[in-house]
């Protein structure tokens, strides 16, 4: 099983631009794509999209993500992995950790957890 990327509709489109520029084959989708939960939809109902999906949910959401995340995980359900995105890093630095993270990564080290990126 393979890396896969949903990148939260509050960041820049920027990340997946760059993410799939440098990895063409790697599956990066973006809340409000077509096949991904639309804009708006609640950060709880993302979690239940990544974990029927397999998708590792890429947010910025520091505050209230831990919350959603142990919510989710005690109603029996499971997450792919959520990545966090530290303050003030720049963005290729963020996107170096996610394309190392997706070729040598193993998705068992971020499942149900939050790792905070870059690493």
């Amino acid at each position: 099983m393979s890396i896969q990327y949903l990148i939260d509709e509050n960041l820049p489109p920027l990340y997946q631009e760059q993410l799939r520029r440098y990895l063409s084959d790697l599956k990066v989708l973006m809340v409000g794509d077509p096949n991904a939960p639309s804009k708006g939809t609640l950060d709880p109902e993302i979690l239940i999209w990544c974990e029927h999906h397999n998708f590792i949910l890429v947010t910025n959401n520091r505050r209230s993500m831990p919350v959603h995340l142990n919510e989710h995980l005690g109603n029996n359900h499971n997450v792919p992995g959520i990545f966090v995105l530290r303050k003030k890093f720049t963005i290729g630095e963020i996107i170096g950790d996610l394309l190392l993270i997706s070729q040598v990564g193993e998705p068992s080290d971020y499942q149900n957890r939050i790792t905070y990126i870059p690493l």
